[in-house]
C-alpha cells in the first residue's frame, strides 16, 4: 500500500511540474456504528471506520483536464466484517480476492475510484478512463443509471465508476449527444464480452429536461442474463419544475434470446415540493421493478420484488441543523426501511450526522414467518442471491454516528 501511495504522490508532483493547474480537495470520514443483530448476525456489535475520499483535477493549458479519485480506507468490527462479505461474494468469479490487507488491529484498503481525461473542443468533449456515464433524473431508484446502479439502501455509498469512453457534441445550446463505450462487467474478457455501446440525447428548456437512450450490450455468456444475440436496453428520462419537481425515469431491457415481456422494464416516477421557504421539503418516488430490469438482482440492481414506495421528509431548521426522515416500503412482501438522520455543521466543513436506520416487516410483530426483503431477516428466497448462503445475517437496528471534514 505504501507503495502505491508514494506513485501516487510522484504522479501529482510530476503532473505540477509540468505546468497543470492542480487543485486537491476531499473528505474524512470518522464513523462509529452500532448493530442490534437479527437471525445469525451478532446479538450486539460494533464497527468503526476512518475513511478518506481524495480528489484531484489538473487542467493541461485550455485543451484538457484530467480528473481523479482515490479511497483510503481502515476498518474494524461490523465494517471489517461486510468487507469480508463482499469479498467472498461471487466465488466463481477470479475477481473474489479482496483489496484489504490485514494491520494489527485493523483492515485497510486503498482503491482507484475516478481516474480518466477529458479533451476540450468548441463543440465537443472526449472523455476516456474510470468514470461515471450517467443516464436520467431519477432521484431516488434511477433505473436508466444502468451503469452506475443505486440503492437507497446505502444513502451514503459511492457510485461505482466504469471503464469506457464517451464523446460529446452541442450542435446548439442546451443539447447534447453522447455517444459511449463502456467495457464488459467481467474485467478479465479479452474478446469483448459483454460490452456496451450507445448513444443518448438531451434537451433543456427552462423548466423541463428530457433525455433518451440506447444501448446494445454485445454477445455474453458470463453473466446472469445470458444472450446469444446481444442485449438492447432503451431508456426514457424527464424532469419538471412546474411548482413543484417532477421526475420520470425508465429503462426497458430486451433478450431476445430469453423473449423478454414487462419482467425488462423498469420505471420509476416521482414528485418533490418545498415549504416554508425550503425549510421543509417532501420527496416521494415509486419504482416498478422487473424480474431481469435494471433495478433487479442479478442483472445489476439490488432489488427482487416489484413494487416500492420511497418517501422523504427533510426540515432545516437554521443554517446550521437538520433532519432527514425517509421510509422505504415494499408492497409485495409488506416490509419496510425506515431512517432517521440529523445533521449538524460544527465549524466550516465539518458536519456531524447521527443517523438510526430501523427494518421491519409482518414476522417481526407476528412471528408468523412471513420475512420481507427489507426486513431484519431476508426471507430464504433471498439468501442464495446473498454474498453468503447458509447464514441467515440480519439487523433489527442500526445507529451510526459520523463527523465529516470537507477540505
Amino acid at each position: 500500500m505504501r507503495k502505491y501511495l508514494f506513485v501516487i504522490i510522484l504522479s501529482l508532483f510530476t503532473l505540477n511540474c509540468l505546468y497543470a493547474q492542480l487543485s486537491i480537495s476531499g473528505v474524512l470520514d470518522s464513523t462509529v456504528s452500532m448493530n442490534i443483530g437479527a437471525g445469525d448476525a451478532p446479538v450486539f456489535s460494533i464497527g468503526l471506520e476512518e475513511y478518506a475520499n481524495l480528489r484531484f483535477q489538473a487542467k493541461l493549458r485550455d485543451k484538457a483536464t484530467i480528473y481523479g479519485a482515490v479511497n483510503l480506507l481502515a476498518a474494524v468490527g461490523d465494517y471489517a466484517a461486510n468487507a469480508a462479505l463482499m469479498a467472498s461474494k461471487g466465488n466463481d468469479n477470479p475477481l473474489s480476492f479482496s483489496a484489504f490487507i490485514a494491520g494489527d488491529n485493523y483492515i485497510a484498503a486503498l482503491e482507484l475510484e475516478r481516474l480518466y481525461f477529458r479533451l476540450h473542443g468548441e463543440r465537443t468533449d472526449f472523455d476516456g478512463g474510470l468514470m461515471r456515464i450517467p443516464f436520467g433524473f431519477g432521484q431516488i431508484w434511477a433505473p436508466s443509471d444502468f451503469l452506475n446502479p443505486r440503492n437507497p439502501l446505502k444513502p451514503d455509498a459511492r457510485l461505482r465508476g466504469a471503464l469506457g469512453a464517451a464523446l460529446s457534441f452541442y450542435p446548439m445550446d442546451e443539447m447534447k449527444l453522447l455517444v459511449f463505450y463502456s467495457a464488459p462487467r467481467n474485467p478479465f474478457s479479452s474478446e469483448g464480452k459483454g460490452s456496451f455501446v450507445g448513444l443518448s440525447f438531451d434537451k433543456h428548456w427552462n423548466k423541463v429536461s428530457i433525455q433518451s437512450l440506447y444501448s446494445y450490450e454485445t454477445p455474453n455468456g458470463n453473466q446472469a442474463f445470458k444472450s446469444s444475440y446481444g442485449i438492447h436496453r432503451i431508456g426514457f428520462s424527464l424532469k419538471a419544475d412546474i411548482e413543484i419537481g417532477l421526475y420520470v425515469d425508465t429503462l426497458y431491457t430486451y433478450n431476445h434470446e430469453a423473449r423478454t415481456e414487462w419482467d425488462g422494464f423498469s420505471f420509476s416516477a416521482g414528485a418533490d415540493y418545498s415549504f416554508v421557504d425550503g425549510k421543509l421539503i417532501v420527496l416521494a418516488e415509486y419504482l416498478y421493478n422487473g424480474a431481469t430490469s435494471s433495478t433487479a438482482y442479478g442483472y445489476g440492481g439490488n432489488f427482487s420484488n416489484n413494487h416500492y414506495l420511497y418517501t422523504g421528509l427533510t426540515v432545516r431548521f437554521n443554517d446550521f441543523t437538520s433532519m432527514n426522515t425517509t421510509l422505504i416500503s415494499c408492497f409485495d412482501d409488506i416490509s419496510f426501511s425506515a431512517l432517521i438522520s440529523v445533521s449538524r455543521d460544527l465549524f466550516q466543513g465539518a458536519t456531524l450526522t447521527v443517523s438510526a436506520q430501523i427494518p421491519f416487516d409482518r414476522d417481526l410483530f407476528r412471528k408468523d414467518g412471513n420475512r420481507g426483503e427489507l426486513g431484519p431477516i431476508p426471507p430464504d428466497s433471498l439468501q442464495a442471491l446473498l454474498p453468503i448462503t447458509g447464514e441467515r445475517l440480519g439487523r433489527y437496528f442500526n445507529l451510526t454516528a459520523r463527523i465529516r471534514f470537507k477540505f
